[in-house]
């Protein structure tokens, strides 16, 4: 055989084996590959997208994270204010309540001094009775008088 026919029966064999990779080897894997293409861009779509909802989802936390702290913070301020309205409320309490036990301890000791007072009278009206009852037993004299008037003195 002579090189010409053999590269013309080379050149026939390459050119069935090229059509015949393009009408049934070439379809499938370009079908392959374009499927896997459609594959991977869908997963960057989503993947994309994931991150979008992400970050979405992040602000949202946030935002829900500074509306609870500024919450937090009202109901902390609320709270000192009503427990320094309870104190003062205390404090206003306990003064009205030692100012009541002052008063009524003032007025028992007023009437503790006329108790006193009333008792020291009767004693005093007692001993001027007795005073007097010793005098009228005894005659009228003024040294006796003097001497029994200086004893009464002693006894009050």
């Amino acid at each position: 055989m002579s090189i010409n026919a053999t590269l013309f029966v080379q050149a026939i064999v390459f050119a069935i084996l090229v059509w015949f990779t393009m009408k049934f080897v070439w379809p499938p894997i370009a079908n392959a590959l374009d499927e896997r293409a459609e594959k991977i861009a869908s997963g960057l779509k989503a993947a994309e997208h994931a991150r979008i909802e992400l970050t979405n989802a992040h602000k949202h936390v946030e935002v829900e994270l500074a509306k609870n702290r500024s919450e937090a913070a009202a109901r902390l301020a609320e709270a000192e204010h009503r427990a320094l309205a309870i104190i003062d409320e205390a404090k206003l309490r306990a003064t009205e309540e030692a100012n009541k036990i002052i008063a009524a301890a003032q007025v028992e000791a007023a009437q503790a001094v006329l108790r006193g007072r009333e008792q020291l009278r009767d004693q005093v009206a007692l001993l001027a009775v007795k005073g007097a009852e010793q005098i009228l037993r005894k005659e009228v004299n003024a040294s006796v008088h003097a001497e029994l008037l200086a004893q009464l003195k002693s006894e009050l």
